[in-house]
């Protein structure tokens, strides 16, 4: 599903976001990416979802070598992706039902699909009867919840999500990872980006951990491995 061959992001004056990442995502799986700030996390998802460009090596999601993707097939190549933000990003004069709508509205679907669609959408994450509201009369998991609803309205294959649970409490932030599991289960394979190793400990699932752009654990390691493994860097 995602291979990266030695891929690394290098931006102005020498500096490196990501080194030599070496790896290989399964599709179907559920997986963190996990570091301390600033340990590339975000840019490891901004390049999958074309955000941003690798600078080096070679990166393929789903079959497609994304160097070959022009910047007018980015949107076409997006369509099989969902990402969702820790800000949320909602349109603020816009309801529940249009935010979620908007992937399918962009795409050309017809108003029949989009509102069907789009409630099964809100309904998945528990907000349906909240679809003529507005992202300011929403609490922040609710919020959370419209943003992964948007995600996941034009039925992605890929769900990335980065820091999905940043501003939440605990019980909250356990809540929005449950909602990706079930997506997961269904299919899906998901990718997120998180610091919040309490929770990702009560997920259960693999994780790959970065250290200043460089891999130090990759895919097969459990949490409680990763914890042995601290502060001893892997070859990739």
């Amino acid at each position: 599903m995602i291979r990266f061959t030695n891929v690394s992001m290098r931006y102005a004056g020498n500096m490196y976001a990501l080194r030599r990442i070496n790896l290989f995502i399964e599709q179907g799986a559920m997986v963190y990416v996990t570091g301390r700030s600033g340990a590339g996390k975000s840019t490891l998802l901004r390049l999958v979802a074309l955000i941003e460009r690798h600078t080096e090596g070679q990166l393929i999601v789903n079959g497609q070598n994304l160097e070959r993707v022009t910047g007018r097939r980015i949107p076409l190549y997006r369509r099989n992706i969902g990402f969702t933000f820790q800000d949320h990003r909602l349109l603020k004069e816009r309801t529940l039902f249009d935010n979620v709508a908007l992937p399918l509205v962009v795409a050309g679907y017809r108003y029949q699909e989009i509102r069907k669609r789009t409630q099964a959408s809100l309904d998945k994450v528990g907000l349906l009867n909240k679809a003529k509201a507005y992202p300011v009369q929403l609490s922040g998991g609710e919020q959370q919840r419209v943003g992964i609803a948007r995600a996941v309205v034009h039925r992605p294959a890929l769900l990335l999500a980065d820091e999905p649970t940043g501003n939440l409490d605990p019980a909250l932030s356990l809540e929005i990872m449950r909602l990706f599991e079930q997506f997961n289960q269904v299919g899906v394979t998901v990718l997120i980006a998180s610091h919040d190793l309490d929770m990702i400990r009560k997920m259960r699932k693999q994780i790959i951990t970065l250290r200043e752009g460089k891999l130090l654990t990759g895919i097969g390691q459990t949490l409680n491995e990763h914890d042995n493994e601290q502060g001893t860097e892997q070859t990739t």
